[in-house]
C-alpha cells in the first residue's frame, strides 16, 4: 500500500507542486502566455500559429495569427492573472486555465472567436465556439485553416524538404532549367528545394540525369 501511494505521489507531483501561478500576463501567441516568468498554454484552446495567413472571403490574405495575438494584447497584457495549473505538454509548458478577475482568458478566445476549441483535450469551450462560429464573430467571418491542420501541413513541407539519408543532390528548377546541386558546389547552400514546385532531392547523378537534370556549372 505504501508503495503504491508512493508512485501515486510520484504521478501528480509534477502538477501539485506547481500549485496556482499569479502575475502579470505576458501575451507571447494566441494561446500562449507567460505569467510570473513561467510559459502558460491555455488549457482547451488552439489559436492561429504567428506565421498563420488566413483569407477573407474575396480571397484577400492577413496574418491572422499576430492578429490574434494583438487582440490578446489589447485585452490582457499586464493585467493580474491567477493561473491553474491542469497538466504539462509535450515541450514542458504548463497547461492551465488562467483568469483575469473573473475572465476565462480561453472562454474570452473562443467565444470572441479568436480560437478554437481543442477538442482533441478538452469540450470545456465547444459551446463557446459553436455561438461564436453562429453569430460569425472573429475568425468565424474568414477562410480559416484549422491550426492543427497548419502545424501538420508545415511538418509535412518539412520532412519533404529534408533529403532522406544519402539522397543530397538537390535538383533546383529556375529559369535556367533543371539544374542539379552537388554538395560541395558554390551555390549548394544558398539553394532550397521546393517539392511542391517540382522540385526534388538525388541520391545519385546518373538518377538526375536521367530524370532531366543537368549538373550546375559551379
Amino acid at each position: 500500500m505504501l508503495r503504491f501511494y508512493s508512485v501515486l505521489v510520484l504521478l501528480i507531483l509534477p502538477i501539485a507542486a506547481f500549485g496556482d501561478v499569479i502575475g502579470r500576463v505576458k501575451v507571447i501567441d494566441g494561446d500562449t502566455v507567460r505569467v510570473a516568468g513561467t510559459v502558460i498554454r491555455l488549457h482547451g484552446i488552439d489559436a492561429p500559429e504567428l506565421d498563420q495567413t488566413c483569407r477573407t472571403q474575396d480571397e484577400a490574405g492577413f496574418p491572422c495569427g499576430t492578429w490574434v495575438r494583438d487582440l490578446l494584447r489589447a485585452e490582457f497584457e499586464n493585467k493580474r492573472a491567477r493561473c491553474v495549473a491542469i497538466d504539462t505538454d509535450r515541450y514542458g509548458r504548463v497547461v492551465a486555465k488562467c483568469r483575469v478577475r473573473r475572465i476565462d482568458i480561453g472562454e474570452w478566445l473562443v467565444s470572441e472567436g479568436l480560437a478554437f476549441a481543442y477538442r482533441s483535450y478538452s469540450l470545456d469551450y465547444d459551446l463557446d465556439e459553436k455561438r461564436a462560429f453562429t453569430s460569425g464573430r472573429g475568425l468565424h467571418r474568414f477562410k480559416v485553416q484549422g491550426p492543427s491542420e497548419f502545424r501538420k501541413a508545415k511538418a509535412v513541407k518539412r520532412s519533404a524538404n529534408t533529403p532522406k539519408q544519402g539522397c543530397a543532390i538537390k535538383g533546383n528548377i529556375s529559369s535556367s532549367g533543371r539544374i542539379y546541386h552537388m554538395p560541395g558546389q558554390a551555390f549548394y547552400n544558398e539553394t532550397s528545394i521546393r517539392t511542391d514546385k517540382g522540385e526534388r532531392w538525388f541520391c545519385s547523378e546518373t538518377d538526375a540525369k536521367q530524370a532531366g537534370w543537368r549538373k550546375a556549372r559551379r
